[in-house]
């Protein structure tokens, strides 16, 4: 009897465990499902939730511990003030612990808790620096299961991104050749996020980049070029431009590697992202030297620069034609190359067309750095009829500063080599004083030896316009409205100038005829 009642006793203690075990599985389970939908996360705060979550990391079961953990990282993921609540109410600590501690499924989850807390800000990611994470998660580097190694993976990326310092953290701990060895794994989604990794680590200084390369990233990137997977081509070419954006060297070792012209056709990607990364990884090869400007011109890089240009529109648009600038600016030679390449067309169609400020920026100045070299140059730009739109922009009261500067630049700059009378003459009447000189000045250094032009500029009203413009004394505007004027006979002068029509007038009512001077 005694032992049938022991055994009921035992029965009925043993259901109350399984009961509460199976409401705290019901629980987190439940709340692990809610915190997937945004809508539920302000609801589930003023609850509680994350004092309720906390002692479940710590649960004695395994599964509970695991959903404990896939809650609190969506939750983190929502919100930047549950993040920091992860932080403040001491979880970190336990998530590091079970990094170390616990199976490959709560290491998932803890990574994926690092991560979402770390995104936010960088005092966010510096805690999860503090509390001895990031050892935690290059150890995760080196485990068997690939998942594992892309959870550790993702989460470093994230800490890395923000600054330098935090991204030094992620490279003192070692991370660095174990995600290189990521790179090199079958699975794709772990390429992918050992790819994005290296390039959040890449992009601060060239001191990070420089580590990225001596652990022979590139080799290894570039045979990557291939790929079909477009997120991968995407995280791929980032990394490469993040390396070769910061000096010289770093951009001769990303060449080096024969990516040229190997990454041309992804300028015509299905993909938006993987075609913006190709054309921002040309524009941070090109923009260090001429040489390096020159190698892109050779694999044919600049026609393939301006088909992009020609079919992209927005943001997208930025580091074509930026890069576009940078090879024009360098020589001559290489700026005609862009010229024949029918890159001014494209520019001129961004600079009246486009709505973002920042890319019709960009435009002005690649214009300005193209037309800047010779009056041949100047005289390619002036023709695509690009001088109106920076004029109207240099006037515009209500353009943006940044726009409204680079536009002025670029005229000027054009300016100083035109030689190309239709487009010079067109600025006469609506130039403001400042770029009225440098049209005059223009004027007045080509009217003095060419009489074809002398011609065409009095019957064109090009004369009678000078006349109309009122100077200072002794001012340089004064000085070439004289150089000007003396390019012509007197008479013509006086002809095209105000009131000259009032005073023949006034001549005529003064003027008595030679019949009645006779008759007198």
């Amino acid at each position: 009897i005694d032992q049938a009642l022991s055994k009921m006793a035992s029965k009925q203690v043993l259901q109350v465990f399984e009961s509460y075990q199976k409401s705290r599985t019901t629980f987190v389970q439940t709340i692990a499902e809610l915190s997937s939908r945004s809508q539920n996360v302000e609801a589930l705060k003023q609850a509680g939730v994350m004092s309720l979550l906390r002692p479940l990391l710590i649960d004695t079961v395994p599964t509970i511990q695991q959903s404990a953990a896939l809650a609190l990282g969506r939750l983190a993921n929502h919100s930047d003030e549950l993040a920091a609540a992860v932080v403040t109410d001491d979880i970190l600590p336990q998530l590091v612990y079970g990094l170390a501690e616990q199976n490959r499924f709560y290491k998932k989850a803890a990574a994926f808790v690092l991560r979402t807390v770390a995104k936010h800000s960088p005092e966010l990611a510096q805690s999860v620096v503090d509390s001895g994470a990031v050892d935690a998660l290059v150890i995760c580097l080196d485990e068997f299961d690939p998942s594992v190694k892309e959870a550790a993976a993702w989460a470093l990326g994230y800490i890395a991104r923000h600054n330098t310092e935090l991204a030094q953290a992620v490279v003192d701990a070692g991370a660095v050749p174990l995600l290189i060895l990521c790179v090199q794994e079958p699975e794709i989604a772990l390429k992918r996020i050992a790819a994005s990794a290296l390039s959040d680590i890449s992009k601060h200084s060239p001191e990070l980049a420089q580590t990225v390369v001596d652990g022979g990233a590139i080799a290894y990137l570039a045979q990557l070029l291939d790929v079909q997977d477009a997120k991968l081509k995407r995280q791929v070419f980032s990394a490469l431009s993040q390396i070769a954006k910061h000096t010289v060297d770093l951009a001769e070792l990303v060449v080096e590697a024969y990516i040229f012209p190997a990454v041309l056709p992804a300028l015509q990607d299905p993909d938006e992202y993987v075609r913006k990364n190709v054309a921002t990884l040309v524009r941070d090869v090109t923009k260090h030297s001429a040489e390096l400007a020159q190698l892109i011109v050779n694999s044919g890089g600049v026609i393939s620069v301006v088909d992009y240009v020609n079919e992209s529109n927005g943001s997208a648009l930025m580091p074509a034609v930026m890069a576009l600038g940078y090879i024009a600016a360098f020589s001559e030679r290489l700026s005609m190359s862009v010229i024949v390449s029918h890159g001014v067309t494209a520019l001129a169609s961004v600079l009246h067309n486009e709505g973002e400020d920042h890319v019709r920026a960009a435009a002005a100045w690649s214009l300005g750095q193209t037309g800047r070299h010779t009056s041949q140059h100047a005289q390619h730009v002036a023709e695509a009829g690009v001088l109106p739109d920076l004029l109207e922009i240099t006037i515009d009261s209500s353009a943006n500063p940044d726009l409204k500067a680079k536009a002025s630049r670029a005229l000027r700059n054009v300016l100083q080599k035109c030689t190309y009378l239709p487009a010079l003459q067109s600025l006469l009447s609506q130039a403001p004083a400042e770029i009225l000189e440098n049209v005059v000045g223009q004027f007045a250094k080509i009217l003095p030896t060419d009489a074809k032009a002398r011609k065409q500029f009095v019957t064109s009203g090009g004369l009678k316009k000078i006349q109309e413009i009122k100077t200072e004394p002794d001012s340089e505007l004064a000085e070439a409205v004289l150089t000007i004027n003396e390019c012509f006979p007197e008479e013509i002068v006086r002809y095209y100038s105000p009131g000259y029509s009032e005073t023949l007038l006034n001549r005529l009512d003064q003027h008595t005829p030679a019949s009645q001077k006779a008759a007198a």
